[in-house]
């Protein structure tokens, strides 16, 4: 009788344990349509959710933006963005007006120039630099891209955008005598902006911190760091109070078994994509219909960088003003 009242009282002490304590269970993003057998990565999505840019890359591809459209239940088959195509363009940002996006490219600064080279973590990597762009809606269609002022793109490796709703600019850049990546902020104020500084809690030049998606308000930052205690490149959330940045809270190191970067938001701001290598593992014995799943998931299953997803629920507050209807992901 005691064993059996200690056991319901146990199961009731889980069940109150805080959401984060729980598993988490990824899910991939247009399994063979978005997520394919090449990398992709960095989706953006215009505000009403029904397209998605996002950057592939490959050996023989090099690097471009696509977009598709929710259509008749699935996401179309992705083509290039009318803006992408000519030179290595990746990690397109939605302004959360959906007015414009920001991207990086390795296009050279004046016409006719070379493409830019990169240079980070004590390595230079040939025509593999980037510069922020940015590309306005006209009417229907995209305008034409132009580069951000140098106060912005200070060197050739600027990477990794993201914008809140009052312009002020994230992106991440290489530092310091190790050249290891760190984020910055670039205030946007009176139509302008102004001197980029790193945000306080990524100003140690011997920790990288990598590919910030920020809420519209600023309220929270996800970002992917290995920052303690990270055992690989892991997913980390900030919150922001009266102008100040905490510190980085690990999102857990067993929330997915692989390295995890480019951390995007969802429209609502309450699913947090990232891309990964990471699979479902395998067990056994199988049966058909598992065996059936796995053929499927061959077709994206290569090793090469997925889009995830999962819900952030948990680790924000019901009562916060980024609180509408949960988006329904695909």
């Amino acid at each position: 009788m005691k064993i059996s009242c200690y056991l319901l009282f146990l199961a009731a002490c889980i069940s109150c344990l805080p959401s984060h304590a729980q598993t988490i269970t990824p899910k991939l993003f247009g399994p063979g349509i978005i997520s394919g057998p090449v990398n992709d990565a960095a989706p953006a999505f215009t505000p009403d959710g029904k397209t998605v840019y996002f950057h592939r890359s490959g050996t023989s591809l090099g690097a471009v933006i696509l977009v598709s459209h929710w259509q008749k239940d699935k996401w179309s088959t992705p083509g290039i963005a009318p803006f992408s195509g000519q030179w290595s363009d990746i990690e397109p940002a939605m302004s959360p007006d959906g007015s414009y996006m920001i991207f990086s490219s390795n296009r050279p600064t004046r016409p006719g120039g070379q493409p830019l080279n990169g240079y980070w973590n004590n390595q230079r990597f040939p025509g593999s630099g980037g510069n922020l762009w940015r590309v306005d809606l006209k009417g229907d269609g995209w305008g034409e891209p132009y580069r951000l002022p140098d106060i912005i793109n200070s060197d050739s490796s600027i990477f990794s955008p993201a914008v809140a709703a009052n312009g002020n600019l994230y992106f991440m850049k290489p530092v310091g005598d190790t050249g290891k990546f760190h984020i910055y902020c670039s205030p946007y104020r009176n139509g302008k902006f102004e001197r980029a500084a790193p945000v306080p809690f990524s100003a140690a030049d011997t920790i990288s911190d990598v590919d910030a998606a920020v809420a519209p308000d600023e309220s929270f930052m996800i970002l992917c760091s290995r920052r303690p205690p990270a055992k690989k490149m892991e997913l980390f959330i900030v919150f922001q109070k009266n102008g100040q940045w905490g510190t980085p809270q690990d999102l857990g190191d067993d929330l997915i078994s692989s390295w995890c970067n480019e951390a995007r938001l969802s429209p609502d701001h309450r699913t947090l994509y990232f891309a990964s290598g990471y699979a479902p593992s395998v067990t056994y014995p199988s049966d058909p219909n598992t065996t059936k799943q796995q053929l499927l998931q061959s077709e994206w299953n290569t090793g090469a960088s997925n889009i995830w997803f999962i819900p952030l629920d948990r680790w924000l507050s019901a009562s916060s003003p980024l609180h509408p209807s949960p988006q329904q992901t695909k």
